[in-house]
């Protein structure tokens, strides 16, 4: 008791532990019922013992609800003899003494407990882990095998390649001239190469690479598909070529060229 008219903090903490005999719960429930005092205590003691039932590290557990628990167990393991039988009155409630043996046993098997269900809440958040490691594992096992039909498909030798374009587009004229320079010797082959009127033919010129006039290489008409060839015109041998050019000219052909060309390609040798 608290100078003689509240219960004391041992029996308290007992009844909040449900570990006083019928009896004497009676006359604490009683008691609180008319103290606002010891109600106020009773529910720190409450929220003591609620503290410590949801703490999941055991080793963590607020400062002062351990503090209370050691002061109180000090209390009841330091509990003096018992004096002079005291007098009864109506307004005491006399509690018979607790031994430690009553709290101790108590708090080894909260602690136990918490410390089980810190252990269950960590295996429950190692298992969430281990399943988001697998559900990844499958989805990059699912991306690896997407790629790698990619590739086989992309490098299979059976596979068709297929070049789509505008429908509407007319296929780009080209010509491919091969010319050796040492003897003279030039073959040239055209391939979509626009109708031309009565009249006119296109007509092939060397752009010799030492910046002199360009050398007019002969005329050509294409046929009715747009192909056209020209082999082995006469031309000088030894004259190195820059470029090669075709312009559209009269049929006879042109001692220069006439703009705009057409068609135009450099010569690049191999490995430049």
């Amino acid at each position: 008791m608290k100078g003689g008219t509240h219960i004391s903090q041992d029996d308290l903490a007992l009844y909040a532990m449900r570990s006083l005999g019928p009896e004497e719960t009676a006359s604490v429930r009683a008691h609180l019922e008319v103290c606002e005092e010891c109600r106020k205590e009773l529910a720190m003691f409450e929220d003591d013992l609620i503290a410590l039932a949801v703490s999941t590290e055991p080793h963590e557990m607020p400062a002062h609800v351990r503090q209370r628990f050691v002061d109180s167990i000090g209390g009841i393991s330091s509990t003096a003899a018992p004096g002079p039988a005291r007098a009864e009155s109506p307004s005491v409630i006399t509690m018979h003494p607790r031994r430690a043996a009553v709290w101790i046993p108590w708090a080894a098997a909260a602690a136990m407990a918490v410390t089980a269900g810190g252990l269950a809440v960590r295996n429950h958040a190692l298992d969430e882990r281990l399943a988001q490691e697998a559900q990844r594992n499958v989805s990059l096992t699912g991306q690896n095998a997407y790629a790698e039909r990619v590739v086989q498909v992309l490098t299979a030798r059976d596979a068709q390649h297929v070049v789509l374009t505008t429908a509407k587009t007319p296929p780009m004229p080209t010509g491919r001239t091969t010319y050796l320079a040492r003897t003279g010797e030039l073959i040239f082959q055209g391939s979509n190469l626009a109708s031309l009127p009565p009249g006119k033919a296109y007509e092939l010129w060397l752009i010799p690479a030492d910046g002199s006039a360009s050398i007019p290489a002969g005329t050509f008409r294409p046929d009715a598909q747009g192909n056209a060839s020209l082999v082995f015109p006469k031309l000088s041998a030894g004259v190195a070529a820059k470029a090669f050019g075709i312009t559209i000219e009269r049929a006879e052909g042109s001692p220069t060229p006439t703009l705009p060309i057409v068609l135009a390609g450099s010569d690049r040798p191999a490995g430049e």
